[in-house]
Formats: C-alpha cells, sequence, structure tokens
C-alpha cells in the first residue's frame, strides 16, 4: 500500500496536487478545491500532530470493525463520511490553500513514521506511524481523484 512517508508515493500526490486547478470540476461531494485543501490540510494537521483529537466514542465502538478495509488497497469510496470538525463550508484562497497542503504534506512526510507514531485518530483510535502513512496518503488520494487528478 502506498504510503505519504515513501518519497516517490509522496512525489506522486504532490505533482497531483500541483496539477489541481481553482476551477477543477468535481466528481461528487459538496466542496470546491480550495475547501477540498483546507480539508485535508485539517486531516494533515492531526496526523503531523499539530492538532490533537480523542477517541470518539462511535470510535471506540465501530473503528475495529473498519480499520483494515479503510487501511486496505481499496481506495476510499465517493462520498465518505467526515468527522464534522474537518467539514470545510466557507470561501477559501484557492492558491492558499493549496499551498499549505503542499506544505503540510512535505512536513509529515519528511518528518517519518517514528514522528506520527502512536497519534490519536478521532474514529480508529492510536495508530503506527505507518498506519498514519498510509491513511494520509489514502484520504489525498480519495480527494484528488475527487477533482480529477
Amino acid at each position: 500500500m502506498k504510503n505519504l512517508f515513501d518519497v516517490s508515493a509522496r512525489q506522486e500526490i504532490l505533482d497531483r496536487l500541483g496539477r489541481l486547478s481553482v476551477g477543477a470540476n468535481r466528481q461528487w461531494g459538496k466542496m470546491d478545491p480550495a475547501q477540498m485543501c483546507a480539508h485535508c490540510v485539517a486531516a494533515l494537521e492531526v496526523a503531523a500532530g499539530d492538532v490533537t483529537k480523542q477517541h470518539s466514542f462511535i470510535g471506540k465502538v465501530l473503528g475495529r470493525f473498519v480499520r483494515g478495509s479503510l487501511l486496505g488497497e481499496k481506495p476510499f469510496s465517493k462520498n465518505s463520511p467526515t468527522d464534522p470538525s474537518f467539514v470545510v463550508t466557507d470561501a477559501r484562497d484557492f492558491a492558499r490553500e493549496k499551498a499549505r497542503l503542499g506544505a503540510i504534506i512535505g512536513r509529515f512526510g519528511e518528518a517519518g513514521a517514528s514522528a506520527a507514531e502512536g497519534r490519536m485518530h478521532s474514529f480508529f483510535g492510536r495508530l503506527t506511524g505507518d498506519e498514519w502513512g498510509v491513511l494520509m496518503w489514502k484520504h489525498l488520494d480519495h480527494h484528488l481523484r475527487q477533482f480529477g487528478g
């Protein structure tokens, strides 16, 4: 499985992000490209340790049943549920959000798996560093595919 800690997998995501334009048409969902970038930054801020989350009750009950499937080879499905705190509905500046996303992808990836080891995910609980790398790669892949990238 691809992982943001792998240099080539990270570069692939950064190249796809580089091709994203403000006018990209979404294939599903409600966000525009700028909102999507801001949403992905919010998720990566948790993975990078900039923001902490608590393990939600629903995650404690259901997380173990879906953890394996979400960390496996299958891409995330369209209109997958999201943590409400990551929903972005306000207008955002595309160039700024795209630059923020590129920067945090680089910072998270370069820090390595050991830096993310044991961080809390609101649904899955504590993840290994490698699980964070896979999850963030899949999340970015999902949203770049959302806009044809």
